[in-house]
């Protein structure tokens, strides 16, 4: 059986296009193995990128976050009350019993200022000291009131006129005629060891031997008279 030309042609063409449908087949496969082939080689990728970066990446060790100490409040304890009983010992005021020094009832005594010595009398009845003066004025300066007056120096027989800022009056009585006031001023009083400021009344002693009497007001603790004896401090 002879085939004709034309249908050797069309098997011809259907042979080529059976053909071409399994190369374009054939094609469209390896293209798409191609497309998953590289998708999977990108994705390998990754992964092995991924996974190599974290064997080389440092590994931070987790550090444990340190213990606080905790610092209890101290406690102070309270104080101790120590008690302690000291007995003191109050001089007595007799002056037996204070170890005094023994004076006569006549010693030599310095007053200040001035510097002048007296042989005094010393008087345990009188309840002040009181000097002999001469001239005596009350005046005023500045507000506060002063006494001038004169000393008489036994050892020269010379007036030394003083200034001293007064004190107050007192009342003298008189073994004749009536009561006299007479101001007081202060004076330092020398006797030995002894030396007290003391308030001296300038009053008249011309009639006396001693110009200068010594009474209470310093020789209270001061002092022990002995009248028996004269000028026992030297």
């Amino acid at each position: 059986m002879r085939v004709s030309y034309r249908q050797r042609w069309c098997k011809l063409r259907h042979f080529c296009y059976f053909f071409k449908v399994q190369l374009q087949s054939i094609l469209n496969i390896i293209l798409e193995s191609r497309r998953v082939y590289k998708k999977l080689a990108i994705q390998s990728f990754f992964l092995i990128f991924f996974i190599t970066g974290c064997y080389l990446a440092p590994v931070k060790p987790t550090q444990k976050p340190l213990p606080q100490a905790i610092c209890k409040p101290l406690v102070c304890p309270a104080p101790k009350v120590i008690k302690k009983i000291v007995e003191v010992q109050i001089p007595p005021k007799t002056g037996s019993k204070l170890n005094l020094p023994i004076i006569g009832e006549v010693e030599k005594i310095q007053i200040e200022p001035s510097g002048i010595t007296y042989d005094a009398r010393i008087d345990t009845g009188a309840e002040s000291s009181s000097i002999h003066a001469e001239n005596i004025q009350l005046i005023e300066r500045d507000g506060e009131k002063y006494v001038t007056f004169s000393l008489r120096d036994p050892a020269t027989e010379t007036m030394v006129k003083l200034e001293r800022k007064y004190r107050r009056k007192v009342l003298i009585k008189q073994k004749v005629g009536k009561h006299e006031r007479r101001y007081v001023v202060t004076f330092w009083l020398s006797l030995g060891g002894i030396k007290e400021l003391v308030d001296v009344t300038l009053t008249n002693r011309s009639d006396f031997d001693y110009k200068l009497l010594i009474g209470r007001n310093l020789l209270t603790d001061t002092a022990i008279v002995d009248v028996s004896r004269r000028h026992v401090i030297k």
